[in-house]
């Protein structure tokens, strides 16, 4: 006999306004408590000392976070000149420093080798294994760990303003893997100083942005008032996630067909606009994620949603 999962059957996303201290998992974990879900689970870790948007998906919605751990982010972030640390962010031991500070035209001049898609080494301490151990374990073991340099996209960078010569505010857009970390010790070690990140907020990631973000100590604060119908308002659909993926209304026959992991064949003129990844609906209730090819929807995802 099966044993009867915890909580509730809760489906949807909530974009969470993380604050400093806090890590990802912990977020995730107060989320999951608040609604009584089932499951939980995030689309990308945010450090401790970062702030902003953090996608926490509950119970189907978990289905979907390939989907946004995929998609584009955005970042504002603070370069502190002149000091290196061991971790690249404030929370590290100072390991190097400079007298060099460079000029506003000097950090405009270096970004275009930094736009578009650059070789990235990663911050020792990061949670990318080696053999086996995460980085970051082997760094605060005093072992000197070498990562190879990886593939990451920026899309965009621009100085937004300059506090004073010690520091500077930047903005970017990037792809996923991007570490900004990494991004500031390289781009202060190519205006000949050295630097690390010691402000670091997400603006952005995929579909979620701030406006439709709560910080974490009002979501805590509406789940403590009972009952707590204001919950619910921050609770987005999980199609959400999905809004770059084309939707295609299936029948009640083949929606049943799709639940138990069953192909459909499309005839007529849905077919030739389809190409690749395509949410089937019933209704308007997600069914399943398919990916389309030859003709035939085929289920990657199915969604068990409660009616």
């Amino acid at each position: 006999m099966s044993r009867r999962k915890k909580g509730e059957a809760i489906t949807g996303w909530v974009v969470v306004d993380k604050p400093v201290g806090p890590t990802s998992s912990d977020v995730v974990n107060r989320v999951r408590r608040l609604f009584n879900a089932q499951k939980a689970g995030h689309a990308g870790t945010l450090d401790p000392l970062a702030t902003g948007i953090l996608p926490v998906a509950l119970g189907e919605a978990t289905k979907t976070v390939p989907f946004v751990i995929d998609a584009t982010k955005a970042y504002r972030f603070t370069i502190r000149f002149g000091l290196a640390t061991t971790t690249d962010d404030a929370e590290g031991e100072v390991a190097r420093e400079s007298a060099r500070r460079p000029s506003n035209a000097e950090i405009e001049a270096a970004f275009p080798r930094f736009r578009g898609q650059i070789q990235q080494i990663p911050p020792a301490f990061s949670a990318i294994k080696v053999d086996g151990e995460r980085a970051y374990a082997r760094a605060r073991a005093g072992e000197a760990v070498e990562l190879a340099a990886r593939p990451v996209t920026i899309h965009e960078i621009a100085l937004v303003s300059r506090p004073d010569e010690d520091h500077a505010d930047l903005e970017i857009s990037c792809s996923k893997g991007t570490y900004v970390r990494s991004l500031a010790r390289d781009l202060a070690l190519a205006l000949g100083t050295v630097g690390h990140v010691s402000a670091l907020r997400r603006t952005r990631h995929g579909p979620f942005g701030e406006d439709a973000a709560i910080p974490l100590d009002k979501l805590c604060a509406l789940g403590h008032i009972a009952p707590a119908p204001g919950l619910g308002t921050h609770l987005l659909p999980l199609e959400t996630a999905l809004d770059d993926i084309p939707a295609l209304a299936v029948s009640g026959e083949d929606a049943a067909r799709l639940r138990k992991g069953q192909g459909v064949l499309l005839r007529g003129r849905d077919a030739p606009i389809l190409s690749g990844s395509v949410l089937a609906t019933h209704r308007g209730d997600p069914v399943a994620l398919t990916e389309y090819g030859k003709g035939e929807l085929r289920p990657v995802r199915v969604f068990n949603l409660v009616s």
